[in-house]
């Protein structure tokens, strides 16, 4: 059994005698793009029992009335509906539509309906959106795409952001980021029901890593989703990533765009699900991470070499996004990293202390960093506002030409 699901298990409820554990409800909805909707499909509904693979029964459920269409143009038509999810074990949102739209509330409920019965529930990508609309992510610690978990953040506070991990465990509610992610979480919960074998066979027939190293800030530092790849931003936003280290504000950046503003700060916001404010912060505070865990710097040179303008300011971003400060995170992660471990080894979210150390990017594992109340990945409600910590000392208001304050 895996490390994390063994520290979770006591969140687990009995499940009812209604439900199997073997069946597996994927619920579907309009909108939904084709390939994350079809990632669980092809985990849990194929027969790979000569590959050594035990075979799940899996119920199609359609979250909405239908016909439902993908991103793609095409229509489908589930073979069943929301009372199906009352059979199975194992539920599994692989897809949301929108990030701002609310989910239905016949959906929602069979979700709290399930969860209350036992049934593990799982949210691939913006399906996390759907399972937080539900509350069940409320106290918990979960991850969605990096794009998407300021925002996840921002409308659902009392969840525990973490825009890190590729998945997070936390027993019965199962959380992943971004497309490929969900084939992560898919094969960790083969490996947890199943052991690594199966799990490793499954691996295989997909033509995929049984378990991948590292988690998404390889993603998240340095390349630039689909959507503004060919978009003038990426310049800028690269830009950014690059120079981290100096002090400088969201108007700096939209002068590099050749943009008011106004219009900046809607332009960002539509290619990247995020306020140009929370993205700096966040960069910044994940590149605090980084150092803390690598370096031997200082509080303060970490804070300079972040592009904070004071250790103060980066204590209170610290706190706010990950529930502790700059020193008690790095005291934690170096009483957790194992005697002798080279700096930049990482154990990865799914994986014992024996198998999971790879060489990759550094971090803590999920379940032993999980964040205290309080804590999330969102910028704080009042980062906009005269006499935050993101104004220059003494300016009285953001953003003045030629400055070069800093979160």
């Amino acid at each position: 059994m895996s490390q994390d699901s063994t520290a979770t298990q006591e969140s687990v409820r009995k499940l009812s005698g209604r439900r199997r554990r073997e069946v597996v409800a994927v619920l579907l909805f309009s909108g939904g793009p084709i390939f994350e909707s079809s990632i669980p499909l092809s985990v849990f509904g194929i027969d790979r029992q000569d590959a050594g693979v035990p075979r799940y029964r899996l119920l199609v459920c359609a979250g909405e009335d239908g016909p439902l269409r993908t991103t793609g143009g095409l229509e489908l038509s589930a073979p069943y509906g929301l009372d199906a999810v009352g059979r199975a074990g194992t539920v599994v949102v692989p897809a949301w539509r929108s990030i701002t739209a609310p989910p239905p509330p016949e959906a929602l409920e069979a979700l709290r309906r399930a969860h209350e019965e036992g049934a593990r529930i799982v949210g691939l990508c913006t399906g996390a959106f759907v399972l937080a609309a539900a509350g069940l992510l409320d106290g918990r610690p979960a991850t969605t795409h990096w794009m998407y978990a300021p925002t996840l953040a921002k409308r659902y506070p009392s969840v525990h952001v973490d825009p890190r991990e590729l998945f997070v465990d936390d027993g019965d509610v199962l959380t992943s980021a971004g497309t490929a992610a969900g084939i992560d979480l898919c094969l960790h919960i083969v490996r947890t029901d199943h052991g690594s074998e199966a799990a490793g066979a499954l691996a295989r027939r997909l033509v995929v890593p049984p378990r991948r190293s590292g988690g998404q800030e390889r993603y998240l530092d340095r390349s630039l989703p689909e959507e503004i790849g060919s978009d003038p931003l990426a310049e800028v936003v690269a830009w950014a990533l690059e120079h981290l280290h100096e002090q400088f504000d969201v108007e700096t950046l939209a002068a590099r765009a050749y943009m008011s503003r106004r219009t900046f700060d809607r332009r960002f916001r539509s290619l990247t699900g995020s306020a140009p404010l929370q993205w700096l912060i966040t960069q910044r505070v994940l590149q605090a991470q980084r150092l803390l865990e690598t370096s031997d710097y200082s509080v303060d040179e970490v804070a300079n070499r972040c592009g904070f303008r004071s250790p103060v300011a980066l204590r209170g971003h610290f706190r706010r996004q990950l529930g502790s400060s700059p020193a008690a995170y790095r005291s934690a992660y170096r009483a957790r990293r194992p005697q002798g471990d080279a700096p930049e080894a990482r154990q990865v979210q799914g994986q014992g202390p024996a198998q999971g150390q790879a060489q990759g990017e550094p971090g803590v594992p999920a379940q032993s960093r999980r964040p205290v109340p309080g804590g999330n990945g969102a910028a704080p409600a009042d980062a906009d506002k005269p006499g935050s910590d993101l104004y220059a000392a003494g300016s009285g208001r953001p953003g003045l030409p030629g400055q070069r304050s800093a979160p």
